[in-house]
């Protein structure tokens, strides 16, 4: 009794005139832990890749896309940005995420850098309305059009993964470095791993696979369209043979 005497005029001399909490606090007595996702971000893209797997058809993969709330940026997104283009085509184009055209039309790459697409695409006897299928990695817009983060990336890819499967291309194009990463795993300044031809392998697909520069970047460096269409006429080569 006397120690906690001291105790409390010890307190008092040091200025304590009231305690933090209405209830006693034991400090001797074990805390208790509650069990928590080890890691949510894991939760969401195993949700995603389960949803996706569902999918049999694109309209079945769009709905489920619409009701996937794992992914951030679509609260702040103004729609779907799905895909557009035949089933079987020669070419399936994927890019990195919609912009504000994109974002308030509703169909990817029609703004200028899609404008600019289309006619290098037409000029290689390839159209989105006949045989040539054009979606991106992330079918939400970014705000400000920023870069997707990598979580970003890892919720949809299930969902782009599923988008190949179901639309069956001829030959897979990515358009850029965020397309080439996320499918294809690989790293780097995209200047170097364009006009080399690879393979997208997933889940018993083997696609012929080409990345190159992403139009967008084109238009801030004009010098490099010469580049980008030597690679398309490279694409066109391996389809006439």
């Amino acid at each position: 009794m006397s120690t906690q005497k001291n105790i409390l005029e010890w307190y008092q001399l040091a200025g304590v005139t009231e305690a933090i909490g209405e209830e006693p606090v034991n400090r001797l007595q074990p805390k208790t832990t509650t069990t928590e996702p080890l890691n949510p971000l894991n939760n969401l893209i195993n949700d995603a890749r389960n949803g996706a797997q569902k999918a049999t058809d694109l309209e079945q993969l769009r709905q489920l896309l619409l009701s996937f709330d794992g992914c951030a940026l679509k609260k702040t997104a103004t729609q779907l940005v799905f895909g557009v283009g035949p089933l079987q085509p020669d070419v399936m184009c994927v890019g990195e995420a919609p912009g504000a055209d994109e974002d308030r039309v509703g169909e990817p790459f029609v703004g200028e850098s899609g404008q600019l697409l289309e006619k290098a695409l037409n000029a290689i006897g390839l159209s989105r309305k006949k045989n040539c299928y054009i979606s991106n990695i992330i079918p939400w817009r970014p705000p400000g059009n920023r870069t997707p983060s990598q979580s970003e990336i890892a919720m949809c890819l299930p969902f782009i993964r599923k988008h190949i499967e179901l639309v069956k291309p001829k030959v897979l194009l990515c358009l850029g470095a965020v397309a080439l990463s996320a499918l294809m795993k690989k790293t780097g300044p995209i200047s170097k791993a364009r006009g080399t031809w690879m393979t997208y392998t997933y889940d018993g697909l083997n696609i012929p696979t080409m990345a190159v520069f992403h139009p967008a970047y084109l238009l801030r460096t004009p010098a490099q369209k010469k580049v980008f269409w030597k690679d398309l006429l490279a694409v066109r080569q391996f389809l006439d043979n």
